[in-house]
C-alpha cells in the first residue's frame, strides 16, 4: 500500500514540475535557448500574485489571471530587449544572459519581498480525498489544473494558425519565414506563454508551500525533468515530470529528503549515459 501511496503522490508532484518544463521546451524548442530563468520567473509569478491578492487587495481569481498577464508580459519584454538582439550570436550568449536574468530577478525579489515565507490566500480545496488511499487535495487539484492546461496546449497546437506556426518556426525558422510567419512574433509569444505558465505553476506551489525564495530551486529540480523527456519534446516534458515526481516521492517515502533532492540528477545522469538525447529527443548529428 506505501508504494501505491507513494506513487500516487509523486505522481502528483510531477504534474506540477511537468508545467513548468514544459514552458522551457517551448522556448527552446522556437528559440534554441535554454532558459534558466524559469525558477526564477515561476517564483517572481508567485510573488505578484501574492502582491495583488493580499498587499492590494484585488480579488483572488482576477489577481491570479493579472499575475500571469504580467508575467507574460514581463517574458515578451525579456525576449525584446534582451534576446532578440542576441539572435545570431554562439548559443552560450543567450544561455549567459538567462542565468544574468535569473539573478537579476532574485536580487529584485529579495529587495521588495526579502526573505519571508509569504501565505497565499486558498483558492484551492484543501484537505485529503480518500479512495484507499489518502491524497492530498493540494496536490491533486494542481494536478487536474495541468491536465487541463496540457489538454488545452495539444488542441493550441493541433489546430489553431498561431499553433502551427510555433510548431513550423520551431522546425525551422528560415523556412517559416518563406512560408509568411512571423518569427520574431512567435518568439515574444512563446516567451510570454513560458512565463504564464511558469506563473500558474508557481502560484500552484506557493498555494501550498508558501511563497519564498526557495521556490526558485524548483527550477533547478526542472533541469532533470527536460533533459530526461528530450529538450525539444512536449510529450518529454510531461513524461520526464512524471519520473522525477516519482523518483522524489519514492526516495523520500523509503530512505530520507535529502536524498530525495539529488535522487532526479542521479536518474539523470544514468539516462544521459544510455540515452543522451533524453527518452523523447531526437538526436542531431552536426558536421565540424
Amino acid at each position: 500500500m506505501n508504494i501505491l501511496q507513494f506513487a500516487v503522490s509523486g505522481l502528483l508532484i510531477g504534474g506540477v514540475y511537468a508545467l513548468i518544463a514544459l514552458g522551457i521546451v517551448l522556448v527552446f524548442k522556437a528559440t534554441g535557448v535554454f532558459n534558466f530563468a524559469a525558477g526564477h520567473i515561476m517564483a517572481l509569478g508567485a510573488f505578484l500574485a501574492y502582491l495583488l491578492m493580499v498587499q492590494v487587495g484585488v480579488p483572488i481569481w482576477a489577481g491570479i489571471v493579472i499575475a500571469v498577464l504580467v508575467a507574460a508580459l514581463i517574458g515578451i519584454l525579456v525576449e525584446r530587449l534582451a534576446l532578440r538582439r542576441l539572435i545570431g550570436q554562439a548559443h552560450m550568449s543567450a544561455l549567459m544572459a538567462t542565468l544574468a536574468l535569473a539573478y537579476f530577478l532574485q536580487g529584485l525579489m529579495l529587495a521588495v519581498w526579502e526573505s519571508k515565507v509569504l501565505t497565499l490566500p486558498k483558492f484551492l480545496p484543501t484537505g485529503s480525498v480518500t479512495t484507499g488511499l489518502v491524497i492530498d487535495a493540494e496536490l491533486l487539484w494542481p494536478f487536474v489544473i495541468v491536465m487541463i492546461l496540457f489538454g488545452a496546449f495539444a488542441i493550441f497546437f493541433a489546430r489553431t494558425k498561431v499553433g502551427l506556426g510555433m510548431r513550423a518556426t520551431a522546425e525551422d525558422h528560415q523556412l517559416a519565414q518563406l512560408k509568411g510567419i512571423n518569427v520574431k512574433f512567435v518568439f515574444a509569444l512563446t516567451w510570454a506563454l513560458a512565463a504564464a505558465l511558469s506563473t500558474i505553476a508557481g502560484i500552484l506551489l506557493g498555494h501550498r508551500l508558501g511563497v519564498s525564495i526557495p521556490l526558485v530551486f524548483v527550477g533547478f529540480k526542472v533541469i532533470p525533468v527536460v533533459l530526461l523527456g528530450g529538450l525539444n519534446s512536449i510529450a518529454g516534458a510531461i513524461v520526464g515530470g512524471l519520473i522525477v515526481g516519482l523518483v522524489e516521492s519514492f526516495v523520500a517515502g523509503f530512505f530520507n529528503a535529502w536524498l530525495a533532492s539529488i535522487a532526479p540528477f542521479i536518474v539523470l545522469l544514468i539516462v544521459m549515459l544510455i540515452r543522451p538525447e533524453g527518452i523523447f529527443g531526437q538526436k542531431r548529428i552536426e558536421r565540424v
